[in-house]
């Protein structure tokens, strides 16, 4: 009965030993370090004790070296998709994202702590939703170009899309995609092609009339009275004229947008400079109908430009005054110094500008009167040069107007550094 009561003693004793160390293990596993205990277990179950614990401190140890190592994958990841400019998203198969570079925010500025947010949630687009779906079942171009609504206008994204493991192990695949923000070569291209059909557009009407009129001359000059000749003829120099005022302000256009304008920088007096423009512009026989004053304040300070680009854009906005208002009418030419600027302004008293289109009269081409405009012969340029001539020398220009109010045409000049 002794030996009896010693054997059960013994058994709980052990019982009690392998739960604590069960407890230890157990604490051991849920804090992610090794269970250090050494403790003598006696008996036959001391080897066994001992080989849990070192298979347990064994899976620990390579559990916190693979979670180390998966940590520093991600470090680097995101440090190398930190570097980039292109927008990188990844989401999970849920639709979730698991990881956007600050490259994203940057396109899309809302697109702010957006970790495990909802994709549709943050990119409101049902052409990227789609796209999505066709990476994930590997029917996907190489790239798609995808229209984007934001609060701030259309964004235009060229996507790439493919299936990537997932990066914690859990279910998969991901989905990368890399975003490119095309919207400025978007824009560009279409500039371009309202450009190229604008050249058209503007050439083929001269060269139309000048066609009919030689075709005209060529089968019956013979018997063609000589005053009807004489008319084909003025038609034919004049749509010439018109056809090479076209050509020469294209290339103007062309030169100042080139790497080199060919900006050819001295101190002037602008008042000087205005005032003798103004006074040339008095004497040609278009402007003999109108009042050209000019009002200058005295000692303003000397500015670096290119005189003769700066006496063309004088001459534009003079040319368009003088265009677009009745005989009788008076142009007013006012300069004065501002802060860090100098400012000029030419003034008319015509028929104003609609306010839908003061955004567009520097635009190349756009005319807010295309049938006089054409008739009084400009090319639909001017505007635009001086845009670019201004902007070349570090200032700016804008318009002011109201419909049958007259126009305000402004440009203003830095001023030359003090020394």
């Amino acid at each position: 009965m002794a030996v009896l009561g010693v054997g059960l003693a013994a058994a709980l004793l052990r019982l009690r030993h392998h739960q604590r160390i069960v407890r230890e293990l157990r604490q051991a596993i849920k804090a992610r370090q090794p269970c250090l205990r050494e403790d003598e277990v006696v008996g036959r179950d001391a080897g066994e004790v001992d080989q849990l614990r070192r298979a347990v401190d064994n899976l620990i140890v390579e559990a916190a070296r693979l979670q180390a190592q998966h940590s520093d994958q991600l470090v680097q990841l995101d440090a190398t998709l930190g570097s980039l400019q292109e927008a990188v998203l990844i989401i999970d198969p849920d639709n979730r994202i698991r990881l956007a570079n600050p490259a994203l925010a940057a396109i899309f500025p809302r697109a702010r702590d957006i970790l495990g947010q909802r994709v549709e949630l943050v990119l409101h687009s049902l052409p990227f939703l789609d796209y999505v779906q066709t990476v994930r079942s590997g029917k996907a171009e190489a790239r798609r170009a995808i229209e984007i609504t934001s609060g701030a206008g259309a964004i235009w994204l060229e996507a790439t899309g493919t299936l990537v493991a997932p990066l914690d192990g859990g279910p998969g695949p991901w989905a990368l995609f890399v975003l490119h923000d095309i919207t400025r070569q978007r824009e560009l291209e279409e500039v371009r092609k309202d450009f190229v059909a604008n050249v058209s557009h503007e050439l083929r009407t001269p060269l139309s009339v000048i066609k009919g009129c030689v075709e005209t001359l060529v089968d019956g000059h013979r018997d063609m009275p000589l005053e009807d000749r004489e008319r084909f003829l003025l038609t034919v120099q004049r749509h010439t004229e018109r056809l090479h005022s076209i050509l020469q302000d294209l290339l103007v256009l062309s030169r100042l947008e080139s790497r080199d304008p060919g900006l050819n920088r001295e101190l002037a007096s602008l008042d000087e400079l205005v005032g003798r423009a103004v006074a040339e512009f008095r004497e040609r026989p278009a402007a003999q109908a109108h009042r050209i004053e000019l009002t200058a304040e005295a000692a303003l300070p000397e500015v670096a430009i290119d005189v003769l680009k700066i006496t063309q854009v004088l001459d534009n906005l003079l040319d368009n005054a003088v265009k677009y208002t009745p005989a009788g009418s008076r142009i007013d030419v006012r300069i004065r110094p501002l802060a860090a600027e100098i400012e000029v302004c030419v003034r008319d008293n015509g028929p104003g500008i609609p306010a839908a289109a003061l955004p567009r009269v520097f635009e190349r081409f756009y005319r807010v009167d295309k049938g006089r405009s054409r008739e009084e012969g400009g090319t639909g340029l001017g505007l635009s040069i001086v845009k670019h001539i201004v902007q070349l020398h570090g200032g700016r220009v804008w318009v002011e107007s109201e419909l049958g109010q007259g126009a305000a045409f402004f440009f203003v000049l830095p001023r030359v550094p003090a020394a």
